[in-house]
């Protein structure tokens, strides 16, 4: 498997390298793999949490919008329908049960969470993922988290989106691409929160002056065979990155009917990360999902957070967490290949 994903690798480089300009001559990227950032919208919220439990050793920040608890599906679709929409039972946080504590291995130990930043968003508007819904999410990493590592936002009249100051249409609604332009940067409060102290963005415009969104192939980085994952993502790398400066790596999930195929780069340019990866020193990866009507049915290009890929959809084997650390531990060596 590694010699495929190595030969892949070497194949793209030769043939599109130059074409795609991610290094300069004589540049080597360093890039931080072991202190990684990740963050998401619903079934990217989701997912974002569920690959934090599996390898929190490597995460030390994360930002969820409008997600449930960790496990909260159970496996099940009608689970997952039942508690983990647009309704959920009082304090049912608490009855949730870690199926993996037996399995110390499938999982991080907590203690591997403690230290970490989470920042949490539910907009009071938000009728797909509902409050009881979110506030599962920050009672699970309440019992883990010190309080001053978690922050809680729901004092925004925020529909189901991902809220920027400069993109989008109306808050009060969600519709397709499913982000805001709510006067509100999500990017920036979630990013200063689990990274601190920040260089002023820029707009979207100069990021992409500052830097490139390319498209990769994300079968290059990992095995995404019966994952559900498209054969294309996206990747936004600095300048700066390119000039031997060492560089920290986000891992932005979209939500549902955010994909590729449902709004080509959208999510990936426009909910405002990029605007700060610019100025910080920081690659952004936008894995990416593909829908499908026949099995696993996934028509809406969602994460797996309920057990469509298969029953180990939350722990280190999962197919989906496993091509995202995959992606992870390949992606130096993608940015590095000789020209």
């Amino acid at each position: 498997m590694q010699n495929k994903i190595v030969n892949r690798i070497a194949k793209l480089t030769l043939i599109g390298c130059c074409l795609i300009g991610i290094s300069q001559a004589n540049a080597v990227i360093d890039l931080d793999t072991q202190n990684v950032t990740i963050s998401g919208l619903s079934s990217g919220g989701y997912m974002a949490a569920q690959f934090h439990y599996a390898h929190a050793e490597i995460i030390s920040g994360v930002g969820i919008i409008a997600a449930g608890p960790y496990n909260c599906a159970q496996g099940s679709l009608q689970t997952a329908f039942a508690q983990c929409i647009a309704q959920a039972p009082e304090n049912f946080a608490a009855n949730i049960i870690n199926p993996y504590l037996d399995e110390p291995q499938l999982i991080a130990p907590a203690s591997a969470l403690q230290n970490d930043k989470v920042w949490l968003l539910h907009g009071e508007l938000d009728t797909r993922i509902v409050r009881g819904v979110s506030d599962g999410l920050f009672a699970q990493y309440s019992e883990t988290l010190d309080s001053s590592n978690l922050a809680y936002v729901t004092d925004k009249k925020y529909a189901h989106v991902f809220p920027t100051d400069a993109f989008g249409e109306t808050c009060e609604a969600s519709n397709s691409p499913f982000i805001g332009n709510c006067d509100f940067d999500a990017a920036g409060e979630l990013l200063f929160h689990i990274l601190g102290k920040l260089n002023d963005r820029v707009n979207t415009e100069n990021s992409l002056k500052k830097g490139k969104l390319m498209k990769i192939e994300q079968s290059d980085l990992a095995d995404i065979d019966s994952t559900s994952l498209h054969n294309n993502g996206f990747l936004y790398v600095p300048n700066s990155c390119t000039e031997g400066v060492k560089c920290k790596l986000h891992i932005s999930f979209h939500g549902c009917n955010q994909a590729i195929d449902n709004v080509d780069d959208t999510y990936a340019k426009h909910n405002g990360i990029n605007r700060w990866a610019a100025t910080n020193n920081m690659v952004v990866l936008y894995p990416q999902i593909k829908g499908s009507s026949v099995f696993p049915m996934n028509p809406q290009s969602c994460w797996d957070w309920w057990g469509y890929t298969d029953e180990n959809y939350a722990n280190k084997n999962g197919k989906q967490i496993k091509a995202i650390k995959q992606m992870i531990d390949n992606l130096s060596n993608f940015l590095n290949q000789p020209k």
